[in-house]
């Protein structure tokens, strides 16, 4: 899943795609890399974001879908306001990627039951002006496990089928670093739950904390990639990324050295 921020202000990126044109450009270009599905997104998520007027959020990214949709491609849709996602889905959207798993929009739950989007539900405990100071768990796997089971039986509920279902653990959101390595490591506890799972691991602070001090962004690319091979042998369905390219060259050495195994033993 190749990220397309048609934001001024995101954490990695902001403002290098905020054109309508230079949205679709980029996300061409993603393609021509190797991305299976464009998830275009217009409110940054980053700790301690302002949220978005909704007209501006839809004025963002409904041009942009529409224009990718119409050309065949799988467009994903990053936002947590129903109208958004509606206008979306009506413009070409087939994944609603929503972050509050609903919870930041009580409508949500009906527009992607009567949509017929598949709907990403990722863990989620507040706002991004409020989130660092939510991330206290018992047992974060088992804790992000149990509140996530919670979101699926309220969708379930409200006519979301589980086969248009993903979970995404959501790294980096009310979760302090260690807490999104222990997430990683056990995304087997997340599967529990019988779900398709979505990794979004791409350039976020945890990864950042592995490399020099005051190293740019773009240098998590690299653990990007790496997280992203792991996540692949784990068994995750997805992964979410700013760098597909590289990200692609990774998963394709995984898969050639799998593919190696199986013919030594055939």
């Amino acid at each position: 899943m190749g990220v397309v921020n048609v934001t001024p202000d995101s954490f990695s990126d902001g403002g290098r795609w905020f054109d309508a044109d230079a949205a679709i450009e980029h996300a061409l270009e993603l393609v021509a890399d190797g991305a299976d599905v464009l998830d275009v997104g217009g409110e940054s998520t980053r700790p301690g974001a302002a949220r978005v007027d909704p007209d501006e959020e839809l004025r963002r990214v409904v041009p942009v879908i529409r224009e990718l949709a119409g050309r065949g491609l799988r467009v994903s849709v990053d936002t947590m306001r129903a109208s958004t996602a509606r206008a979306a889905v009506e413009a070409g959207a087939e994944i609603i990627n929503d972050v509050s798993a609903g919870l930041a929009d009580e409508a949500m739950a009906r527009i992607a039951a009567d949509s017929g989007a598949t709907y990403v539900a990722m863990h989620w405990r507040g706002h991004s002006d409020r989130m660092d100071d939510l991330a206290e768990y018992v047992d974060v796997s088992r804790d992000v496990r149990d509140e996530l089971a919670r979101r699926v039986e309220e969708l379930v509920a409200a006519g979301v089928p589980t086969e248009r279902l993903i979970l995404d653990p959501g790294l980096g959101f009310s979760k302090r670093g260690e807490q999104n390595w222990e997430l990683l490591a056990n995304l087997d506890v997340l599967a529990e739950l019988g779900l398709p799972i979505l990794v979004g691991a791409s350039r976020k602070r945890f990864l950042g904390a592995l490399l020099p001090e005051g190293a740019p962004v773009g240098d998590r690319d690299l653990p990007t990639a790496v997280v992203s091979v792991l996540a692949a042998q784990a068994g995750a369905w997805g992964v979410r990324v700013h760098d597909v390219a590289g990200t692609r060259v990774a998963l394709d050495v995984a898969r050639a050295w799998q593919s190696g195994r199986r013919g030594q033993h055939s």
